[in-house]
């Protein structure tokens, strides 16, 4: 009875917050919240942990080791986090994707570390990882298998999350494979429920690859969810998940986030510029920033994107309203504006050139939510100057070939509608 008067209490107390940040900015910023950034499909949590109040921060094994991995590499790389001030940045959850357990269950119907790949066990890397102040994720799978055909968690909820608990994790991935033909509303709650109940602190992140649509649900199960199928290291990959996920911003705030997949930056697929443009609209749309590179060996480019502190700090602004693209222009929309309310009356804004050549393009105050009369100064989050110190009704700037420039707009007066 008690824990469920707690949890009352909490529910009570993240609506009222929530209610009033989103009154508190319509009220002070010049924005039309209601008309452009809408959220009013947000969902109300019932995962009782407390986190995700900005989108998560840190890195993963797949998509540059996939199953090539081992407790070296996860103990190499916390080093290297803190070795190049990344997880000073923020970078601080250390997940191991799949191909982490053995092939089968033992006897005791427990998952069981890989002992040629794991042979010291999670609990000793768990507790090497929070040695160096960082937190530790598995995988698992709400099927019957993983996707690389390693035990799932299906109608093992409760043991696997107290042995994960008893392990000292800090956040589960939860896959999507062999999953017997069951709806993902009936089988991604167990786990949540399984993960309160151990009394740790887990975070929740719900891989369902948006096939159901999780944003509509979600909400109410865990703390992030996968709103497309993977990405891959490509321009047209990156580019086309940017758009499915901006189509469920509405549904996404502070304690749960829309997941549109790790980042790619670092892993050499795409050039210096659509890197550039991954970080700044993953941060725009208040994704997860989970770095997917070899961060042992990382270039000092990859490094300087993910490094950018003014862009994460848009990822990480506490108003927690997810940016997305309010204007397109040029031959298929390829000219295009995304933007976002930040807190302290700004406004994020980023000019995303997905065309084949070097391209001007202008935000035009209307289009981006502020009032014509609106004298705003512009900061330039890559050159990290002020640009502009009072700008009135557009902005342009020069972009290159699937590029992007991002800035802050900071309204140097208030018109009196909008107070």
């Amino acid at each position: 009875m008690a824990k469920s008067t707690m949890a009352i209490r909490v529910a009570v107390v993240s609506l009222t917050v929530f209610f009033l940040l989103v009154t508190v900015t319509a009220r002070v910023f010049p924005i039309h919240i209601s008309n452009i950034y809408d959220t009013s499909n947000y969902g109300f949590l019932q995962i009782d942990n407390g986190l995700a109040r900005t989108p998560q921060m840190g890195w993963s094994t797949w998509n540059f080791f996939a199953c090539n991995i081992n407790e070296t590499v996860i103990k190499e790389t916390a080093d290297a986090l803190i070795s190049t001030g990344l997880a000073s940045l923020g970078y601080n959850y250390v997940n191991i994707d799949d191909c982490w357990s053995r092939l089968t269950r033992n006897l005791k119907g427990e998952m069981v570390p890989d002992p040629k790949t794991f042979p010291s066990g999670i609990k000793a890397l768990a507790d090497y990882v929070h040695s160096k102040g960082l937190k530790l994720g598995v995988y698992s799978d709400a099927g019957a298998f993983t996707c690389q055909v390693r035990p799932g968690s299906l109608f093992h909820e409760k043991n696997d999350a107290e042995l994960w608990a008893s392990w000292g994790i800090d956040y589960l991935k939860y896959d999507n494979c062999f999953n017997l033909g069951l709806p993902p509303q009936k089988r991604y709650p167990p786990m949540r429920d399984a993960l309160n109940a151990t009394g740790r602190t887990i975070f929740y992140a719900l891989c369902e690859w948006g096939v159901d649509d999780p944003a509509l649900w979600a909400g109410k199960i865990g703390n992030s969810w996968r709103t497309t199928e993977d990405i891959n290291d490509t321009w047209a990959s990156m580019k086309t998940i940017a758009d499915i996920n901006n189509k469920w911003a509405s549904y996404a705030g502070p304690g749960g986030w829309n997941d549109p997949d790790m980042l790619e930056v670092g892993n050499g697929g795409m050039n210096y510029h659509e890197y550039k443009g991954h970080f700044s609209i993953w941060a725009l749309m208040k994704a997860p920033l989970i770095i997917g590179c070899d961060v042992r060996n990382i270039t000092a480019e990859a490094l300087e994107i993910l490094s950018n502190k003014d862009v994460i700090a848009v990822d990480q602004d506490p108003l927690g309203v997810q940016g997305r693209r309010v204007y397109a222009s040029g031959p298929d929309g390829c000219q295009q504006v995304w933007a976002g309310p930040l807190s302290e009356n700004r406004l994020a804004m980023v000019l995303w050139n997905r065309c084949s050549k070097a391209a001007t393009i202008t935000a035009k105050w209307g289009a981006i939510g502020l009032e014509p009369s609106v004298s705003v100064s512009v900061r330039d989050l890559w050159k990290h100057e002020v640009v502009s110190e009072n700008t009135v009704g557009s902005f342009t700037a020069r972009v290159d070939a699937h590029g992007c420039e991002m800035y802050i707009l900071t309204p140097q007066r208030a018109s009196r509608a909008s107070i």
